[in-house]
């Protein structure tokens, strides 16, 4: 067993999450990986099933459904505090984080207890996404930092490593959310309680195959955590 661990949620990336568990193991890096499977119906779960069983280093957490992105990270936490791993890093199964930042985040984490990666630092960017969703990522990433006042540039990103010494110590229990609006919680969590934190710079790249997993009803969740957040903190 390695120091860290990777938590990477799936439903449905069969044509994503093998590749990207053997271009992480080709890195030869000092990390395991945990797959959170919701059941995909595309057969995503079997397929990894067959890669832990050639390589120690993977494993494969199956749910009964498909239960939010939330709830799998909470569920990866829980698992990697149990097995006694010192960091826990999380990104998506589709390529649209890449593998090869991660060598940075975990030298980072060496003295950090968060490490965001931000689409929105200098040498970070956004490569293959329509105006739209540019826009609209900017918005809730704007409308996230005027609200809640944490200093991130990118509140709503998801390639984030933490130090489980730290995740020991918050209150996990109190996130609700499902969808994309858990990065926000967790920042906000590890911001106002003073642990130490760093942006740094991602290219995210829209997903190689398959669709994504973005609704309005992620997109609604997402503007009352936020208020949420905030009246949370004027009762304090």
């Amino acid at each position: 067993m390695h120091s860290a661990l990777i938590l990477i949620p799936t439903y449905n990336e069969v044509a994503n999450a093998p590749a990207l568990a053997k271009a992480i193991l080709e890195m030869q890096l000092p990390v395991d990986m945990l797959f959170i499977d919701d059941s995909s119906p595309d057969g995503t779960g079997d397929i990894l099933d067959r890669l832990a069983g050639e390589q120690p280093s993977i494993q494969v957490l199956h749910r009964e459904s498909k239960l939010g992105l939330g709830s799998a990270y909470l569920a990866g936490f829980a698992w990697s505090l149990r097995h006694a791993y010192k960091t826990t890093i999380c990104m998506d199964a589709d390529f649209s984080h890449d593998p090869a930042d991660l060598p940075r985040f975990l030298q980072q984490l060496e003295n950090k207890d968060l490490v965001a990666g931000s689409r929105y630092l200098p040498s970070g960017g956004i490569v293959n996404w329509p105006w739209n969703r540019r826009i609209l990522s900017r918005g809730a990433a704007m409308y996230t930092r005027i609200l809640t006042r944490m200093p991130f540039t990118d509140p709503t990103g998801g390639f984030n490593g933490y130090r489980n010494e730290m995740l020991a110590r918050l209150p996990l229990d109190d996130i609700v959310s499902q969808g994309y609006s858990f990065q926000i919680e967790m920042k906000v969590l590890a911001w106002q309680q003073g642990f130490r934190t760093l942006e740094t710079p991602i290219l995210f790249t829209e997903r190689r195959s398959g669709k994504s997993k973005m609704s309005a009803g992620i997109i609604r969740e997402a503007l009352w955590i936020v208020w949420k957040l905030v009246l949370n903190r004027n009762s304090t």
